[in-house]
C-alpha cells in the first residue's frame, strides 16, 4: 500500500520553529482523492512524531485517514531547550494552532477530526478537547496520563519543597533513576531501535517539566467528568510504566455517552511500538475499527465549521522552512532535511451512543519520566 508523507517547519506564537509532518492516503490507491477523516497525533513525553510514531501514521494513512503530527517545543526536531516544558499550556496551544490550521485547509474543512494521544499525549488530547469541546469528533487514548495513581501521590511537603526551587533552577535534571525503555517496550529488537532513536530524549527530566506534568495530571484527575467526546482508551494490563487503573478511572468517570475501554492481557506500555508484530496488529485493528465506526456512514458525525478567514489567521505567523514528500517511504524530493541543533482480542467494555518523577503522572512503579512517552 502506498502513502504520501510531508514534513515542514512552522513557527509558534513565541517564535520557536516546530517540526510538523503528515501522512496521507495515496489517491491512486483509493476511490477517493481525500482522506476519510483527520487524525491528529499527540506524542508522549520525550518522544517525537516522524520516527517513533511513523508506523501509526503509515498504518492509518493506508486505512484511508489523513494523519498529522507535530513535535512539541523542545522535543524531537523542534526548537527549544531539550524536553523543557515551561508551561504545559504552551504545548496545548501550539497543538491547537497547528491542528486548527490543518482543519481549515480548503480540502479538509468538512472532514471529521480525531485526536490520538499516547501517555502524556493523552493529557494533551484531553486538554485540547477541554479547550474546544465540540471541535473534535473523538479520541483514541493509549495509556493516557490523566490521573495520579493513589499509591504514588506525592506528599504535599515534597511538592512544596520542589516548587520552592522551581524558578531558581527550572532546567535542573532532577530524577536520577533507571531508563524506562526496558519497562515500556516488550520486544527486544524494537526496544533497541527505540533506544537508538537520537530524537528521543533519554536524559533525566527537568525540575519544572516534572512539576508541570504533576500539576497537569492533578488538574485532569479533578475534571475527568468534564470529558464528553467519544473515546477509545487502550491499555496493556501488564503495563508497569503507567497504571491501567488510570484508564479505568477515565472510563468510569468521563461524562461521555460513547466510550470504550480495551485492556490487553499481558501487554506492556508500548502497545503500538514495543509489542510483537501480532500484538501490534491486534491493537491497530481495534483502532482502525473504532475510527471507521465513528467516521463512516451512519456515524452521525457533525463537523464544527471552520472558516477560510480562520485558516488565514492561523497561518499568518507560520513560516514553512523545510518540506519534502515521500511515497511508500521513498523520497521524491532530494532536498535535505534541515538539521536541528539541540539536538488476544478480549477484555473490552463499551458504552455507546454514536452521536456525537517517579511519583508523577500516574506512573505505577518508581520509574523515570525521561523516556516515558
Amino acid at each position: 500500500m502506498e502513502f504520501q508523507y510531508r514534513e515542514e517547519y512552522v513557527k509558534n506564537s513565541r517564535g520557536v520553529e516546530l517540526f510538523t509532518c503528515r501522512w496521507l492516503p495515496n489517491p491512486s490507491s483509493s476511490s477517493s482523492s481525500s482522506p476519510k477523516a483527520l487524525v491528529f497525533l499527540c506524542h508522549g513525553y520525550g518522544m517525537e512524531c516522524s520516527g517513533f510514531m511513523r508506523e501509526i501514521g503509515i498504518r492509518l494513512a493506508q486505512s484511508g485517514y489523513g494523519v498529522f503530527g507535530m513535535d512539541y517545543e523542545g522535543h524531537g526536531r523542534s526548537g527549544g531547550s531539550r524536553c523543557y516544558i515551561k508551561k504545559f499550556e504552551n504545548i496545548v496551544n501550539d497543538c491547537d494552532d497547528f491542528f486548527r490550521s490543518v482543519a481549515a485547509e480548503k480540502d479538509l474543512r468538512e472532514k471529521g477530526r480525531f485526536l490520538y494521544g499516547e501517555s502524556m499525549g493523552g493529557a494533551v488530547s484531553l486538554l485540547l478537547h477541554k479547550k474546544r469541546p465540540s471541535f473534535y469528533n473523538g479520541a483514541v487514548l493509549v495509556a493516557p496520563m490523566c490521573k495520579i495513581s493513589e499509591k504514588l501521590k506525592p506528599h504535599p511537603v515534597v511538592v512544596n519543597i520542589l516548587t520552592g526551587f522551581e524558578e531558581l533552577i527550572p532546567k535542573w535534571k532532577i530524577v536520577p533513576t533507571k531508563d524506562v525503555i526496558d519497562a515500556a517496550f516488550k520486544d527486544p529488537v524494537k526496544r533497541e531501535e527505540i533506544r537508538n532513536n537520537k530524537l528521543i530524549y533519554q536524559d533525566k527530566p527537568r525540575l519544572k517539566t516534572a512539576l508541570e506534568m504533576l500539576r497537569t495530571s492533578m488538574r485532569l484527575e479533578e475534571s475527568l467528568h468534564h470529558v464528553t467526546l467519544p473515546f477509545l482508551v487502550l491499555h496493556g494490563d501488564a503495563d508497569t510504566v503507567t497504571d491501567p487503573e488510570i484508564s479505568k478511572a477515565l472510563y468510569q468517570q468521563a461524562g461521555s455517552n460513547d466510550k470504550t475501554i480495551k485492556l490487553y492481557p499481558g501487554m506492556w506500555h508500548g502497545l503500538t511500538a514495543g509489542e510483537t508484530d501480532d500484538n501490534v496488529r491486534i491493537v491497530f485493528a481495534d483502532i482502525v475499527s473504532w475510527l471507521d465506526v465513528h467516521s463512516g456512514e451512519g456515524s452521525g458525525i457533525v463537523v464544527e465549521p471552520i472558516e477560510e478567514a480562520d485558516h488565514d489567521k492561523l497561518i499568518k505567523s507560520s513560516s514553512s522552512s523545510s518540506s519534502s514528500w515521500t511515497l511508500s517511504g521513498k523520497s521524491n524530493n532530494s532536498k535535505k532535511k534541515k538539521k536541528r541543533q539541540s539536538s488476544n482480542n478480549n477484555g473490552i467494555t463499551s458504552s455507546s451512543g454514536h452521536g456525537a518523577g517517579r511519583y508523577l503522572c500516574g506512573f505505577k512503579e518508581p520509574r523515570p519520566l525521561h523516556s516515558a512517552m
